[in-house]
């Protein structure tokens, strides 16, 4: 998979990590994911400075991560939602929350995210084929994206969970 890295001036990595490569986004990101939508409730929820707060919830809006809506009862208060942009953030926290068990904690965290409807914890976030094989960094290379508009299109599905 080694690749010069003179060709990667159009990777996107440096873009999300501009978006997203910070501490207190991410926790504000989870607290999103898990339903958190005032800006009282993230302050007292993650102990988090109210400036700080502000910023970061300012530049999750910018990115177009988060919606900051006025509440239509009370036009003072304001609820941020997430975005299709921030919803697609879901595996990304869920892979650095798998790393931070394994390599971090050592331990799985508390609590379990599991599927509503069997109520089993979800599997491993790995990297799967079109066909739906699981890939190893062995198993991937590089490529021209000219290349691949002529394979079918399946980026949604390169990043899941069996």
């Amino acid at each position: 998979m080694k690749e010069a890295l003179a060709g990667f001036e159009g990777c996107s990595l440096p873009s999300a990590l501009e978006a997203m490569g910070e501490r207190w986004s991410f926790l504000i990101l989870r607290a999103a994911l898990n339903g958190v939508r005032h800006f009282e409730d993230f302050q007292s929820g993650l102990g988090i400075a109210r400036n700080i707060l502000a910023s970061r919830l300012s530049l999750l809006v910018e990115k177009g991560i988060l919606d900051r809506h006025q509440m239509e009862d009370d036009r003072r208060k304001v609820e941020y939602r997430l975005t299709q942009k921030g919803l697609e953030l879901l595996p990304v926290m869920l892979a650095l929350r798998q790393w931070g068990e394994r390599w971090g904690a050592g331990v799985p965290s508390t609590p379990i995210l599991a599927d509503r409807r069997d109520r089993q914890a979800i599997a491993k976030i790995g990297i799967f084929s079109h066909d739906g094989r699981r890939l190893e960094l062995e198993d991937l290379c590089w490529i021209d994206a000219d290349e691949v508009s002529s394979l079918p299109q399946c980026a949604d599905r390169a990043v899941r969970t069996p």
